[in-house]
């Protein structure tokens, strides 16, 4: 029961609690019962209105909507037009067989929370109670979060900053959350930043790439085994489980998992139960899984390589990370951030980036994405002598042109001398045209050339003077 001490009071403090719950005609009855649920949960001094899914809601303390899978685009307009008018009411979704897309819609369009219906009377009380501590706020999260755990997240292109900002989002509920990307776009920092960000952050953060285990190690290693289980178990231990107990446990390349191993992960995220290998002792543990994968899971179930049920559970909640090709206004400002992280980290003066050289890294397509930038501007650091970056300082396959092989036996000593030189020129040119912003006359001057002839150059090599100009 929610003691009087307990609920919240309206702002008019001499106005009980208003409250609407709301679902569509077939679940009207669901509705009804829901605020029977809550009278007995002791919200008898509460007036509780039971309204249509479409209508706009009374409340303007706490609206509870019952959401089934039709119902959802419904639903996210009440909660628009929730935001708009009430922006202090609290919202939860009681949602009746809702997949992890749409329950993400739901909190995205500015639910609080969710839990399952039917509703477990206890759960509910405690949502209710903490979803009307919080409903005095008035302002609305801002679209990009601020916070020290994401400082290692950097760039606030749309298709990016839509996403961040699902992050502390996601860390407030204690559901399974499936992360997706490419290689390298930044899933462990966001797993990372979700669980800091949670009540979980002073618990074990434990992360494992599971397609690193050896296939027939990894129950042992996820779920521990006792003293002679297998070959060379010469002694117990406890598993990544059990060292996550109270925290998170990050799975990355999920997928990897053996089939036999992912029906035990499944029953343990249903029951929160396991078993060591070589066992008979159930165990419990109190650890939020978070998952990743560089692959289409819906592909890999399709192919029977992967089990529908855990994809179920696991994709309760998304995060969906683009390509870094697909965020490329974010491309100078990661590209800062890991030169200075390199310098630091290498104990050398941080060099500068010229137009030429920020160019040359926006084109390019990271087919690495982040992880390929941020080994691209520590090798730039490292072999760098100068102050600022040129264009060809920017080394992108790991072979600059000076570590070129040695010409084909086919050429002439002229024809290989005549390369040397054209490397040697154009990268000469470049630099003096970084060290001089651009200007043509200041570069022809530095090098002891007549401005036309040093012009003559930069046409025969197709250097634009315009990309070495400062705000370029």
């Amino acid at each position: 029961m929610i003691e009087p001490s307990e609920l919240p009071t309206s702002p008019a403090a001499s106005s009980p609690v208003a409250v609407s719950v709301c679902a569509s005609d077939m679940y009207a009855s669901v509705g009804f019962e829901l605020r029977a649920t809550l009278k007995s949960c002791g919200l008898q001094g509460a007036d509780i209105q039971v309204a249509r899914l479409a209508c706009r809601p009374d409340a303007s303390d706490l609206l509870i909507q019952i959401v089934a899978a039709g119902d959802v685009h419904d639903a996210v307009s009440q909660l628009v037009e929730l935001r708009r008018h009430a922006p202090g009411c609290a919202a939860i979704a009681a949602a009746v067989d809702l997949d992890g897309p749409q329950i993400d819609r739901l909190l995205a369009a500015g639910a609080r929370d969710f839990l399952r219906s039917p509703v477990d009377p206890g759960e509910l009380r405690v949502r209710v109670l903490r979803a009307l501590g919080a409903s005095g706020a008035t302002t609305p999260e801002p679209v990009r979060p601020s916070h020290p755990m994401l400082r290692d997240i950097i760039g606030d292109s749309p298709v990016f900053a839509q996403q961040v900002a699902r992050v502390p989002l996601l860390a407030r509920y204690d559901a399974s959350v499936l992360i997706l990307g490419e290689t390298g776009t930044g899933k462990e920092v966001c797993a990372r930043a979700i669980h800091y960000l949670s009540a979980r952050a002073g618990r074990p953060w434990v992360a494992v790439n599971c397609g690193a285990i050896p296939t027939e190690l990894v129950e042992a290693e996820l779920f521990g085994h006792v003293k002679g289980a297998f070959t060379h178990a010469h002694t117990a231990r406890a598993g990544l489980v059990r060292e996550a107990e109270g925290g998170t446990l990050f799975l990355d390349e999920i997928d990897a998992l053996p089939y036999g191993a992912q029906a035990k992960l499944l029953r343990f995220l249903q029951d929160k139960e396991y078993r060591p290998v070589g066992s008979n002792q159930v165990m419990h543990a109190d650890v939020r899984v978070i998952a990743a994968t560089n692959r289409n899971p819906s592909l890999l179930t399709a192919r029977g390589v992967f089990r529908q049920d855990l994809l179920f559970r696991l994709n309760v909640l998304t995060l969906h990370l683009p390509l870094l090709r697909d965020r490329r206004s974010d491309i100078p400002s990661l590209a800062l951030h890991f030169l200075r992280g390199a310098a630091k980290q290498w104990q050398k003066a941080a060099p500068a980036l010229s137009p030429a050289a920020l160019k040359r890294l926006v084109a390019h397509d990271w087919p690495g994405n982040v992880r390929e930038l941020k080994n691209v501007m520590e090798r730039a650091v490292l072999m760098s002598s100068t102050d600022m970056l040129a264009a060809h300082d920017i080394d992108l396959d790991g072979s600059t042109q000076a570590n070129e092989p040695m010409p084909d036996g086919d050429d002439s000593f002229r024809a290989a001398k005549a390369r040397v030189v054209e490397n040697f020129e154009r990268a000469y040119i470049e630099h003096l045209l970084t060290s001089n912003a651009g200007n043509v006359t200041h570069a022809a001057r530095a090098a002891k050339k007549n401005r036309r002839a040093f012009f003559e150059l930069m046409r025969k090599y197709r250097i634009e003077p315009d990309l070495f100009r400062a705000g370029s």
